[in-house]
């Protein structure tokens, strides 16, 4: 940059001893103008020509800190201030950090610093044009530590208007140098409060007011996997999305579909979106923000396009390369001009160099009374005494290893949260204030249930579990559970191919890193069930339905998608395309669904499609539905799904299964039928098994295997058919038995018969780890494949290792 002369009373000065520019900036700066503001620097630099957007701005610097400090006398001042702080209990903390706080806020900036940082902002005046307003950041540096971080320690201006404005706001970023979470921060980390200077960051206002804003990551913030980029966001000013004020949209883009060009949005999640924050009326040095509620018909609207959502994640992944580690980003789209912005830019620091190999695994050993659910974060289970606090000023309420039940949390509650066993927020999403800093802490926090501080009461005993799925689940009183360490590095690679059973594509990412050759079995029936919660029918013949109260939960599901039909379609596509990514290119057989008619019926809408059988376990199910005139266009819909999922996500590791074929015939007749809806066997990899669990499948296996590339043995049906018995009757639950001679023998038979056709086979079932000698006895037969749940998985290898040991 040129160097600027300003001419104070009098004296020259050189602008760049205050002022540099971000176009002037790289990460070799981070000493001189903190991590924040150097890496917005570096991305102007070397990743605006490259078409990123990246707001103009100019940074202080932290000699203009040390300067504004010896102008006020304030080192010692504050030096003194922090000599007399509490360092075991910190009881005195509040009344130190206001001290210091106020002590600074007295202070006035040198002539000269705040000449410069008038120029500045008058410079970038004539930069941008129609500057209405800007954003002024804290960026820290510590003096003998220029790579230490402190992330989310301190104060950030939003809306501020004016030089004298400017001004006043990059005083008060210096004053949040002294809040109460930063002192304790860095007195927890060894940092010198006088060697840490602060650097605020003046860059033009985005205006998302007028749009929508949020937060990204290069890799997924709960569990770690490093192939899916994770965008989220919601209509107007971002920190509704970093408060955790409001559910947000969620956007999750996998990054080698991202790289080929071809469509890679592999799920979207429309959030709630019920407050949009706005420009309030301008303060001295403080822009004010204000919440309105969202309209409704922009509740039920994304909040980006697929097209913007899709360069926004190719920003993100340019990013993360340039900076060769998982990165945190924060993005914005101006109202006005319609382009999409990156304001920020940080190392992901919570999953980074994480050993994956080496787990914890929690399972509730009974079930209880759900007080309520929200987002988890985390995997774990714990309990404690439910302590409802309104605002940090109430810690003295927590005691150790209590939970913490509040509406919201900000950096403010820091301190608290370390003390809690687990948090549990009204508000909230998984980029929210509490699930970062539980993350952080390795703590168990369900965010976002919407009700907490009202349906849990003060001093209750609650379970807080997380090792449910996606959704966090607060339960009554103190269950039990049990804890089980997993270290797959101890365990070898066995020769017979271990999968897993797989049904929510939520916790797919979690086990991605299990030591498995894929997913030998993932039952879609999940995702119909609790996402698309719609019968197929339903949405098809929408207007004709009967049912007023489905119409209308029809309508608020659906809202976001103008054609029902694609609804469905989209749903399932994204829950077979989450656990496809998840394990790509490892294989993922997925099986057509297997709904009994009395389980369709209970889908919204469902009963006006569905008959009353006596028996729907041997009714109309599996290979029978799909070509029957009473179903064919609802299965036409599921394959619709899953021809985006291989054909336009480019999974081809989905293979496709079809359950309950009876005959022959059948299966021709559902093989000929896929092709006809641009399924076709053999085409771009297809490859369609069968479920091997009804006798006839066995008897007949030679012949099946004419039809079907391979088979996957349904122990519980086979056996079940094969005794003679409904699985589903407790009056002959006792004779249900997978190591009876006669289900062995079908078995048996079942694996002779593929191997002699060459085409491979598997067994689903948790049987094999329950009992070593029913894996050993599958081994001896030579089955290719066996697929666990994955709480089973660990043992399975176990038993597998020892059977072909022996």
């Amino acid at each position: 940059m040129c160097l600027q002369v300003i001419l104070t009373k009098g004296k020259i000065s050189n602008m760049s001893t205050y002022i540099r520019f971000f176009e002037d900036l790289n990460n070799t700066d981070v000493a001189e103008v903190g991590g924040k503001n150097a890496s917005l620097g570096e991305m102007i630099s070397q990743l605006g020509p490259n078409g990123i957007h990246i707001p103009a701005g100019f940074a202080t610097t932290a000699q203009a800190y040390w300067e504004f400090l010896e102008h006020n006398g304030l080192k010692e001042e504050l030096t003194t201030l922090l000599e007399e702080l509490d360092r075991q209990k910190f009881s005195n903390l509040s009344e130190t950090g206001k001290k210091a706080r106020q002590a600074v806020m007295r202070g006035a900036f040198p002539e000269e610093v705040a000449a410069a940082i008038k120029e500045a902002y008058h410079q970038l005046e004539e930069k941008e044009e129609a500057l209405s307003s800007v954003a002024v950041r804290s960026s820290a540096t510590a003096e003998d530590l220029p790579e230490a971080s402190f992330a989310g320690q301190h104060d950030s201006f939003l809306n501020v208007q004016g030089a004298e404005d400017a001004v006043e706001a990059c005083k008060k970023c210096y004053a949040s140098l002294f809040t109460d979470r930063a002192i304790r921060y860095r007195e927890h980390n060894g940092f010198d409060h006088m060697k840490v200077a602060l650097s605020a960051g003046v860059q033009k206002m985005v205006r998302s007011d007028k749009a929508s804003a949020g937060v990204g990551f290069t890799i997924l913030p709960d569990s770690g996997y490093e192939q899916v980029i994770f965008l989220t966001g919601t209509w107007g000013l971002g920190e509704n999305v970093v408060q955790g004020a409001v559910n947000a949209d969620e956007f999750y883009v996998f990054k080698p579909s991202l790289k080929k060009g071809i469509r890679s949005i592999i799920s979207k999640k429309i959030g709630s979106k019920e407050q949009t924050m706005v420009y309030g009326e301008a303060k001295k040095g403080e822009g004010t923000t204000v919440n309105k509620d969202t309209p409704k018909n922009k509740q039920h609207r994304f909040i980006l396009t697929d097209e913007e959502v899709t360069t926004l994640a190719t920003w993100a992944l340019e990013i993360e390369e340039h900076y060769g580690r998982a990165m945190d980003i924060e993005w914005a789209k101006d109202g006005e001009s319609g382009e999409l912005y990156i304001v920020q830019a940080r190392p992901e620091t919570v999953h980074s160099g994480k050993d994956k190999s080496k787990l914890k695994e929690y399972r509730l050993k009974e079930g209880g009374t759900v007080v309520t659910t929200g987002n988890a974060i985390g995997e774990k289970v714990t309990k404690g005494i439910a302590r409802i606090l309104s605002s940090p000023d109430e810690a003295d309420k927590l005691q150790e290893g209590d939970v913490l039940v509040t509406g919201i949390t900000n950096p403010d509650w820091d301190t608290v949260m370390k003390k809690a066993s687990a948090i549990v927020t009204d508000s909230g999403g998984r980029t929210s204030h509490a699930a970062i800093v539980a993350r952080e802490l390795g703590a168990v926090a369900v965010v976002g249930t919407e009700d907490a501080t009202q349906t849990i009461k003060d001093g209750q005993q609650i379970t807080v579990s997380c090792a449910e799925g996606h959704t966090g689940k607060v339960y009554e009183g103190f269950l039990k559970w049990e804890e089980e360490d997993i270290n797959f590095e101890q365990l070898r690679k066995p020769e017979t191919e271990v999968m897993l059973i797989m049904a929510d594509p939520d916790m797919a990412f979690f086990y991605s890193s299990y030591p498995v050759a894929g997913v030998g079995l993932m039952r879609i029936e999940f995702v119909i069930n609790n996402t698309v919660k719609i019968h197929p029918l339903a949405l098809l013949h929408f207007e004709e339905l009967k049912d007023k109260k489905a119409k209308k939960w029809i309508e608020e599901l659906t809202a976001p998608y103008p054609d029902k039909r694609l609804y469905f379609i989209e749903k399932l596509a994204e829950g077979v395309a989450s656990i496809a990514a998840a394990f790509y290119p490892r294989q993922v057989i997925v099986r057509m669904s297997d709904f009994k008619s009395n389980e369709y019926a209970d889908l919204i809408g469902g009963r006006e499609f569905e008959p009353e059988e006596e028996n729907p376990m041997l009714g109309f199910r599996g290979a029978s539905r799909y070509y029957s005139e009473a179903y064919r266009d609802g299965f036409q819909m599921e394959c619709e799904a899953m021809k985006i999922v291989r054909n336009e996500m480019g999974f081809t590791n989905v293979k496709l299964m079809v359950p309950f074929c009876r005959t022959v015939e059948e299966g021709k007749k559902v093989v000929n039928l896929m092709g006809d809806f641009g399924l076709k066997q053999g085409w771009n990899e297809l490859e369609i098994y069968m479920m091997c669990e009804i006798p006839s499948n066995v008897i007949l296996a030679e012949e099946f295997a004419e039809v079907f590339d391979g088979f996957s043995i349904g122990s519980n049906d086979l056996t079940q058919l094969t005794l003679g018995l409904d699985r589903d009757s407790a009056l002959v639950s006792d004779l249900f038995d997978e190591l009876n001679p006669a289900i062995k023998q079908m078995i048996s038979m079942a694996i002779e018969r593929a191997k002699k056709k060459g085409i491979k086979i598997g067994l689903c079932g948790q049987a094999p780890s329950d009992f070593p000698e029913f894996a050993r006895f599958l081994v001896e037969q030579g089955i290719t494949s066996i697929s666990f749940n994955p709480d089973a998985v660990a043992r399975g290898i176990k038993n597998i290792l020892e059977a072909e040991d022996k």
